[in-house]
């Protein structure tokens, strides 16, 4: 049985290669349109194979098909890279068939999908979020997946990007310096939002980077204060200092924080005097 459903499905890719798309659009034989579509996605003919199968999806609802129709019209949109359309089709699949036989496909590309989706880091992320979401609910409800190194990757990269967004904005906060000052104490916002992206990614390969960002605005935040304020930062930049030295003893900024380190000590030292 399997050899003659084989057999069929090789004489519509026959017929699909040389026929017209209007006629198999048109054609009211679902069976024989579904097939089509089968033809056009081996043929690689993702547009035509996902437009044929959206006319019938609904018909197909209940039916022996239902369930391949819908994890192949995902796999047209993945494809063809319509990555958010992708990932809502493999989100309605496994969300009707959770125990289908491509339940595990489905929710590993529904991730994938939307990591495929993800913008620069100077971009809004929110998407990224939810991807790692999806991702890690995947690794959740199949454990043992050949797919959970593959998710897990892709969520190393993704929090990578998150930690890239986290830095540039940091960064950006320390150039902007004492500029547009009253708004707030840009320095300070350097440092707030670099500890609590080593916060939340501790093993991030930005974190020397970001330990010594802390360092330059701490110091550069002590620099600017009013005379009372001066003596408790530079102190706080000496602290930052010994963090940093003992975090990365042979760092490639380790020069430049020794800099700011005496300054910030001979700073003190006056003040003991």
């Amino acid at each position: 049985m399997k050899k003659i459903a084989y057999i069929y499905l090789l004489a519509i890719v026959a017929l699909v290669s040389c026929g017209s798309f209007e006629r198999e659009y048109k054609n009211m034989n679902i069976d024989y349109k579904y097939e089509a579509a089968k033809a056009y996605y081996l043929e690689g003919e993702y547009n035509k194979a996902s437009q044929l199968l959206e006319t019938m999806i609904t018909m197909l609802k209940g039916g022996d098909k239902a369930e391949e129709s819908i994890m192949l019209l995902a796999m047209c949109y993945y494809n063809s890279k319509d990555y958010e359309t992708a990932s809502q089709y493999f989100k309605l699949h496994y969300s009707n068939y959770p125990r289908g036989e491509y339940a595990e496909y489905s929710r590993f590309y529904s991730g994938k999908s939307l990591f495929m989706g993800i913008t620069e880091p100077e971009l809004d992320q929110s998407g990224t979020y939810v991807a790692i979401n999806e991702l890690q609910l995947f690794m959740e409800y199949f454990p043992l997946s050949k797919y959970r190194d593959e998710a897990q990757d892709l969520i190393a990269k993704m929090q990578d990007v998150l930690v890239k967004k986290e830095y540039l904005s940091a960064k950006l906060y320390y150039d902007l310096g004492d500029y547009m000052a009253y708004i707030g104490n840009n320095y300070e916002a350097c440092i707030i939002t670099a500890q609590n992206a080593l916060k939340d990614f501790p093993f991030t390969s930005l974190r020397e980077d970001l330990c010594m960002l802390v360092l330059k605005a701490r110091y550069k935040m002590a620099h600017n204060s009013v005379k009372d304020k001066m003596t408790e930062r530079y102190r706080k930049t000496i602290d930052e200092y010994y963090a940093f030295k003992t975090e990365f003893p042979e760092s490639k900024h380790l020069k430049e924080a020794e800099k700011y380190y005496n300054e910030a000590s001979k700073f003190v030292e006056n003040i003991k005097e």
